[in-house]
């Protein structure tokens, strides 16, 4: 039986966040993309863990240390696909932000200027609701 590969969406490789830093092959977009996506696998790890605890014990949950381990596998590998694939869009957001902030350190450099603001992060961009499609709007105005 041939089982294809499963094939990855980030152009990076599987590098550990501690060595990521100091890993020359990959561009600073490149590392700031690779660590919003791990933030975002890890902060969906959790929130997963979380939701598979049981509210009411049952005597009929396997509470095994082997049942432990597979769960954390399912939920480690769960948390992983959803933040490669994107649809979350937490990664996104970070990687938009932390590259505006690399933006801005990089192009100031020694020329910061000393007012009060200049310790402040920039502005961030406003977020705007999207319509839903096929909902009508009731107006109260007259």
């Amino acid at each position: 039986m041939n089982v294809a590969p499963l094939q990855t969406n980030s152009a990076t490789p599987d590098v550990p966040i501690d060595l990521l830093a100091h890993d020359r092959a990959l561009t600073e977009q490149q590392k700031v993309a690779e660590v919003s996506q791990k933030f975002e696998a890890l902060l969906l790890r959790q929130i997963l863990q979380e939701t598979q605890k049981t509210v009411i014990p049952s005597t009929f949950t396997d509470n095994s240390t082997a049942s432990s381990i597979y769960h954390d596998m399912v939920t480690k590998q769960l948390a992983d696909s959803i933040s490669k694939s994107g649809a979350f869009g937490l990664a996104k957001t970070l990687e938009r932000q932390l590259t505006r902030q690399l933006g801005a350190t990089s192009t100031a450099g020694s020329n910061r200027p000393t007012d009060a603001k200049s310790h402040l992060p920039p502005e961030t961009e406003t977020i705007r609701p999207t319509p839903l499609p096929n909902v009508k709007t009731i107006s109260t105005a007259p």
